[in-house]
């Protein structure tokens, strides 16, 4: 995650180093609640053999975002968002037992967890408190099976847009909530096991689809 990390930092220092007050530049830090609905689905191609395999998850996330509001003077606005914590792609570790007399009798278990998921939008407002939002999305894919092939995969990042809709409305001096409804596209994943099968030259190759549905509640403080 070295180029958003990069990108957050610059983005940071933007805001905070400038020579403007916080009150003249106008910004927004803030919680977020989501809901989110993940949905996997992806083939393992072992020799000639392809298995594939959906997964499915909804669980509750937290997140901070920080925002520059009304840049230049205009409707939109620039922000990050961190949720800190991890989310497994399945609601329950997959799990295979193998009995096939080439090397990889057991139980296979699955599992894989999205975690430090970071992104960087863009908003631009309506009158009506209404916005539209744009965002990259990075976030690290952490695989966690355990294999009696011996197979390994390793962990890798991931890289998505964001996109989506919300409405924004005061609350108490100077405090604002939101919600809002977006979807999160990633890029397509392919990860090859670093140790093959016993009597199979090629390595197992995992080409998965990873989408995300958040439904999100937040609370911020506007400057």
């Amino acid at each position: 995650m070295k180029n958003i990390k990069a990108l957050t930092l610059a983005f940071l220092l933007t805001l905070f180093g400038s020579s403007q007050s916080l009150a003249e530049m106008g910004f927004t830090v803030g919680l977020t609640g989501s809901m989110v609905m993940i949905d996997a689905n992806g083939t393992e191609t072992e020799a000639a053999e392809v298995t594939q395999a959906n997964a499915t998850n909804k669980t509750g996330v937290g997140s901070i975002f920080v925002e520059y509001n009304e840049i230049l003077g205009s409707a939109f606005s620039l922000g990050v968002d961190y949720i800190p914590g991890s989310a497994d792609v399945s609601s329950s570790v997959k799990q295979r037992a193998d009995a096939n007399g080439e090397g990889d009798t057991g139980t296979n278990k699955a599992q894989a967890e999205i975690d430090g998921h970071t992104t960087i939008y863009g908003t631009y407002g309506f009158g009506n408190g209404g916005y539209i939002k744009v965002g990259y999305v990075e976030a690290d894919l952490n695989t966690l099976e355990s294999l009696a092939t011996g197979s390994k995969y390793a962990n890798d990042t991931i890289t998505g847009v964001e996109f989506g809709a919300g409405v924004e409305f005061d609350v108490y001096a100077g405090s604002i909530g939101r919600l809002e409804l977006t979807r999160i596209d990633y890029d397509d994943i392919e990860i090859r096991s670093s140790v093959a099968r016993a009597g199979v030259a090629k390595n197992n190759l995992i080409e998965a689809d990873l989408d995300v549905t958040r439904l999100s509640a937040s609370l911020g403080y506007k400057f």
